[in-house]
């Protein structure tokens, strides 16, 4: 691996890491894992996108990595995610921990795939258009 694919992970592993605990700290008195469950569904979107898009252009390896790996892997995060369900679990009914796994599974899943098929239309949309003006 190259020096710049992994400075490009480390950078966007920083801002993606950053950008989740400005979405945590901003959720906190809500008594419900929220920035949790955003993070996640918004970094599900944006990987799905950035999925979609890459079927139909190129991008630098070094930005796909930055942006997916990066910052997507440190916006998003499982851990979390298992220490959240754990106190949830201690504190809260079961209903309430179904509740946040199925939102956070389900909806990751479903913004995912929505995601990417938003990335992929609008990569195809735009290489029409594209190939309509040469």
């Amino acid at each position: 691996m190259s020096w710049r694919n992994l400075l490009a992970i480390g950078l966007g592993g920083a801002l993606g890491t950053n950008f989740r605990y400005m979405f945590n700290i901003n959720t906190v008195g809500f008594g419900y894992p929220l920035g949790t469950i955003l993070v996640n569904l918004v970094g599900s979107f944006i990987l799905g996108v950035l999925t979609g898009w890459l079927l139909h252009r190129k991008m630098k390896e070094w930005l796909r990595l930055g942006l997916g790996v990066g910052f997507c892997g440190g916006f998003t995060t499982m851990s979390t995610l298992a220490a959240d369900t754990f106190m949830m679990h201690q504190h809260s009914s079961i209903h309430q921990v179904v509740l946040y796994l199925s939102i956070s599974l389900f909806g990751g899943l479903s913004l995912a795939f929505v995601g990417f098929v938003v990335g992929r239309r609008g990569s195809k949309l735009l290489k029409t258009r594209t190939v309509e003006t040469k």
